[in-house]
């Protein structure tokens, strides 16, 4: 079994075996020692940590009353899985406050254990139109929807009951503008996009209205991150629903294979063409963020920083150029400021924010990079807008923590708050292991963004 580390392993070197287990060398032993007692528990059967059902809902913190807004990411427990909600305060800093039953269970790809279970952007999205908020629970291959009050975002209603993704191993989603049209992308043996009629106060039905299968050769769980998919997005007019699938690198049987990006046009009745338009894409394309006004898009890739795509000439190279970043060596999730105009991608091995400028002719240049603790592991984000200032919540998930960074202007971000959250967690009795969280995604009162 080819084994990787999350959304680490790309980088050419030497590998070594151990017990037919193939490992890159800078992993320490304690690592290969957790990777064994992660490979007995997939041939155990799973027992969860309580005989009980599981609570519906779970109060940890007071709030101030004051909060403007609410951060939300998965605990994605292979048992439970808990949507953990926390208070966004007026001056950007976060406060424990909730916990949520997703009803369904989390999962861990099939790779040397840690973090970034799902090899993916987008496994918890919200729409403002519709005050919606959409979980993946990956272990149990379904989608359950929340009701946000938007007088008081902590607050979630679960709409039913989970409903089928259409496929194994759903990863990622995305809603239209509207917010009356999700699709979810699933990466396990069944793999494709599903998409759904929304209703605002039902959530989604039962079955998907449209579902287009991909065919790429894997597993369920994920076998990953290589060949794993990534993101699922719409392009800023919404006539197109884009994929991006991560490659393969050299090994010595076969050489390396680029990623691709999948595109389907989008009907007036929002179903999608029958068949995808497949392009080769960069080498490990992880995530899909929209460039305003250009139809193009800026994609993290862990195999050599981050990937800039246009669909005007997407019959011919989709690839504008790709960007090295210093010291890179996982950089999967990216992000767009709306105040300072910049985008913005972490690395989970070289614990870092890197603030990115694209320009007119879609040209980038890095404005600055913002090293973290060596240990942080740095992954999935939002960021969000209180008072004309943006914020920048970032889950650090080897320490179970999420950072605050402010993004006074551009070139100057700021670390606020680092928030520690595994032990007031686990002593409520849930799981919070920081292997398995995964997602990130903020809701401002009275704001107006798209998910």
């Amino acid at each position: 079994m080819l084994l990787d580390e999350g959304c680490r392993g790309y980088k050419t070197q030497a590998m070594l075996e151990l017990n037919g287990l193939v490992v890159s060398p800078f992993y320490k032993m304690k690592t290969v020692l957790r990777v064994l007692v992660f490979l007995a528990a997939l041939a155990t059967p799973t027992l969860s940590a309580t005989t009980t059902k599981p609570r519906e809902e779970v109060s940890f913190y007071r709030g101030s009353g004051k909060a403007v807004g609410a951060a939300y990411f998965l605990s994605n427990e292979l048992d439970t899985n808990y949507i953990i909600a926390l208070d966004i305060e007026k001056n950007g800093t976060l406060t424990l406050r909730k916990a949520y039953y997703t009803g369904g269970a989390g999962a861990h790809g099939i790779s040397i254990v840690g973090p970034d279970p799902i090899f993916s952007q987008g496994s918890i999205i919200s729409s403002y139109k519709n005050n919606l908020l959409m979980t993946v629970n990956a272990g149990s291959a379904t989608v359950t929807t929340f009701r946000i009050d938007p007088t008081d975002p902590i607050n979630l209603k679960r709409l039913g009951k989970p409903v089928p993704s259409g496929g194994d191993f759903p990863a990622a989603l995305t809603m239209n503008k509207d917010g009356n049209i999700a699709c979810i992308l699933n990466g396990g043996k069944i793999n494709g996009v599903s998409c759904f009629k929304v209703d605002a106060k039902k959530g989604l039905p039962s079955k998907p209205f449209v579902t287009r299968l991909m065919n790429i050769n894997q597993t369920t769980p994920a076998t990953g991150p290589r060949g794993s998919v990534g993101d699922i997005e719409y392009n800023e007019d919404e006539s197109k629903l884009m994929v991006v699938v991560k490659g393969f690198p050299d090994t010595p049987d076969a050489p390396a294979s680029p990623g691709s990006l999948w595109t389907w046009d989008v009907n007036k009745d929002w179903t999608l063409s029958e068949k995808a338009q497949v392009i080769p894409a960069g080498q490990f394309p992880w995530s899909i963020t929209n460039i305003p006004g250009k139809n193009a898009f800026i994609s993290a890739d862990a195999g050599t920083g981050f990937d800039i795509f246009t669909l005007e000439d997407c019959r011919r190279n989709t690839t504008i150029k790709q960007y090295p970043i210093p010291k890179e060596q996982a950089t999967c999730w990216t992000g767009r400021s709306e105040v300072t105009g910049n985008y913005y991608t972490t690395d989970l091995l070289t614990p870092q924010v890197t603030e990115i400028h694209v320009d007119d002719n879609l040209n980038a240049t890095i404005v600055r990079i913002y090293p973290q603790e060596e240990n942080d592991g740095t992954i999935e984000f939002d960021i969000a807008t209180i008072d004309q200032k943006d914020y920048m919540y970032v889950l650090a998930a080897n320490v179970t923590a999420v950072e605050v960074l402010a993004l006074n202007t551009p070139g100057q971000a700021e670390r606020i708050q680092k928030l520690f959250l595994g032990p007031d967690v686990r002593a409520k009795g849930l799981g919070l292991n920081g292997d398995n969280v995964t997602g990130m995604k903020a809701y401002i009162k009275n704001a107006t963004q798209h998910h």
